[in-house]
Order: structure tokens, then sequence, then C-alpha cells
């Protein structure tokens, strides 16, 4: 493990550093958040129209979700050993590579180049979640949860400006000989591109190097006041926690990304344009990130499960509105996308929080990095998935599974809230 610091030298105090550490967070969440959110809109579009079936169109969410689960163990391992600043830093430059990929691909109309490209492009969306982690390396206890909110909100501005500039960037690629559906991987390069370089040079001092060192000096303290203390990370029922907080944002990962994946083929095969679907997207990506901060005070100020649980209420009201919205219906389409962004939101921040709580400074990296790949295992299954059921039934069916599906979170928010 990498030193924290030279013997004899200062620590910086951790409630002075936070504020900081929040500002670089944010600014790399909003250009990262333009990157994420540009490839979601059209990736499905695009693998569609190179191999001219609905039924593979879940893969390119498959991919780079798969992907994103590679990259959050690889993000997490070096934030373990060097460092958030350097974990972050390499996975969004990773993710710029893979958008570069995406349109060679494009410009050769090869498959395989652009499957492979995708896998490497879902280490921006693994480096993207990796970073609420960091914003909750140095706050205390009972604020870790708006810690966390506050990075996720800043997605907020590039989630909701990256769909709805699907259409202007489709007709810049066009002006550079390159195919309009990918387009929009031109900003996500470049938005990933620049979220690694303001990483590298700005976030220092490095929010888990300094909770290290400053939960090192604070344990040497206790040891003639072990009152002092903290208790139960490392117990049985700290262990069960890390479970249940998976559990939750496994199962939200797993409903929200099958139902978001198809809505833009569902209105392609309506007659929707690149606009309107990018329109919906925006919206349900604001939904993702934009009510975190509520969602971040409700989680610090309630019992975590309470808020776990419904998100699950939520996202069985996202998949009935999206199983009953006429196709030819934008507004309700857009509503029922937007409750889904909600009820994912509410099971990210509060099932964070439960890791965090519940995991010691010594491992939380390494612990988070392995609980994202079982997000983004989640998320790859429900890519995937989502295609081929809809080709085998119908985009109602799949949005009607996906909302009973998020109705297992009420008993495990249940048999836990008394803990919480």
């Amino acid at each position: 493990m990498t030193s924290t610091a030279p013997a004899g030298t200062p620590i910086p105090n951790p409630a002075q550093a936070q504020p900081r550490t929040l500002r670089v967070l944010v600014a790399s969440q909003i250009l990262s958040g333009a990157g994420l959110a540009a490839g979601v809109t059209v990736g499905a579009l695009l693998a569609q129209d190179m191999l001219g079936t609905t039924s593979l169109a879940g893969l390119p969410s498959a991919l780079f979700t798969a992907g994103s689960a590679l990259a959050a163990v690889a993000v997490g391992r070096i934030s373990q050993t060097r460092g958030r600043r350097p974990g972050l830093a390499a996975g969004y430059l990773t993710g710029a590579i893979g958008s570069a990929g995406v349109i060679t691909a494009a410009v050769l109309d090869n498959p395989v180049l652009l499957f492979t490209a995708l896998f490497v492009y879902g280490a921006g969306t693994a480096t993207n979640l990796q970073a609420r982690y960091a914003g909750a390396d140095l706050a205390a206890p009972g604020h870790r949860a708006r810690a966390v909110s506050t990075v996720l909100v800043a997605t907020t501005l590039g989630g909701v400006a990256g769909p709805n500039l699907a259409a202007p960037t489709g007709t810049f690629a066009q002006h550079l000989g390159i195919p309009n559906l990918a387009g929009p991987f031109i900003l996500s390069g470049a938005a990933y591109a620049l979220a690694a370089l303001v990483l590298a040079l700005w976030l220092r001092p490095d929010p888990l190097l300094l909770a290290r060192a400053a939960d090192k000096a604070k344990t040497a303290g206790t040891a003639t006041n072990p009152a002092a203390a903290d208790i139960g990370v490392g117990t049985s029922e700290g262990r069960r926690d890390v479970v249940l907080g998976a559990l939750v944002m496994v199962l939200t990962q797993l409903v929200m990304v099958a139902i978001m994946t198809m809505t833009p083929v569902h209105m392609h095969d309506h007659g929707h344009g690149t606009a309107a679907s990018g329109l919906v997207i925006a919206i349900h990506i604001g939904a993702m990130y934009l009510p975190s901060p509520l969602t971040g005070w409700l989680v610090d100020r309630y019992r975590r499960m309470k808020i776990a649980a419904a998100s699950g209420v939520v996202l069985l009201a996202a998949g009935i509105l999206a199983a009953l919205a006429p196709a030819d219906s934008v507004a309700l389409l857009a509503l029922a996308l937007a409750l889904l962004g909600l009820g994912w939101n509410f099971g990210l921040v509060s099932g964070t929080a439960i890791i965090t709580d519940s995991v010691p400074l010594a491992t939380r990296a390494k612990t988070q990095g392995l609980v994202d790949v079982s997000i983004a295992i989640a998320g790859a299954t429900g890519g995937m998935a989502s295609g081929i059921m809809v080709t085998a039934t119908s985009y109602p069916a799949l949005a009607l599974t996906g909302g009973i599906l998020s109705l297992a979170l009420l008993p495990a928010g249940a048999g836990a809230a008394y803990r919480r």
C-alpha cells in the first residue's frame, strides 16, 4: 500500500480539504456526464443500423456495462494502492480511447471493432460511478450520503446536455465524413479526456490517501482512549450490510438499464427521430442525478433501507407507466423514464451509503470496486436480455417485468430497516 505522507509531514485537515475535493469532482462529473449520456443515447441505434436487426440492439449496452465491470476492478485496485486520483483519471482516459474506437468502427462499418470499442468505452461508465465514493472519503459519517449526492448531481449538467447534442454532433460528424450516429461519441471522447485531465491536475490532496492518514492518526490517539474507537466496520453485521447495499444497487441497475436501453429503439420503431429519443433520455438522465441532494438528505436523515425500499416502489411505477404509455406519446414515455431514473437514484445513493458505512478504510476502495463489478454485470445482463425479450415479446412486456422485479427491494428493506 502506498504511504500517505512522509514521516513528520503535517496531515491536512480533512474537513478543510473536503470542499476542494468536491469542487474538483463536480467539475469532472459535469464533463464525464456528457461523455456517458451521449453514448447511451445512440449506442443501440448504431448497432441496429450496422447489423440490421433489433434482437442485438441491447448488445452495445451489455458490452459497455460488461467493460465497466472490468474497469471497476481496475479502478478500484489502482485507487486502493495509489489513491483516487490516478484510479479515476486512468478510467476516464480509457473511456476516451473507447470512444475513438467506436468512431473508427462506424467509419469502417466494422461491427467487431464496434463491439470491442464499446467494451473499452465502458470504462467511462465505471469511473463515473466510482467517483461518488471519492466524495464520501473525507465526509463525516452523518453527511456521507449528501457528499455522494453532491458528486452525483454534477453529472446532471453533462448528462442532460449530452443526449440533446446527439442531433447537432451527428450533423457535425457528417461534415467530417463520419456516420451520423457516431457523432455523439466525438463528444464522449473529448468529455472523458477532459475529465481525466481535471482529476490528474487538481484532485490534490488525494481524498482516500488523506482519509487513511487521518484515520491512522486517530487510531494512534485511541490507543490511550479505547472508548473513542469506531465499532462494527469489520463485524459480521458489517459484512451483511455490504451484501444488502450491493443487492440494492444491483437490482436497481438491472431494471434501469433494461428499460432504458430499449426505449430509444422502441421510439425509433414507432417513427420518432433521434431528437425525440434524445430528449427522453435527457429527462431520464436528469432524473437519475438531479434529485441527488434531496435523496442524500433523506438517506442521512432517515434509515438507509427505507429509501432503498422506496426505490422499488418508484421503479414499479416506472415499469407500469412505460408498459401502458402509447408508443406515440413522447410525454408519457418521458415521465416513465423520469420515474425510472428517480428509482435508480434512490437505490444508488442509499446503497452507496450502506457500503461506505460498512467497510473500513484499509479495504474500502477494493471492496467498492468489487461491488461496482456486480452492478456492471447486472447492467450488462439487463442490456443484453432487453433486446432479446423485446424481440420475443414486446417493449411493454419488458417494462412491466422490470417493474415487478423491483418489488424484491421491499422485503429486503423491511428486513433490514430496523438496523438503519
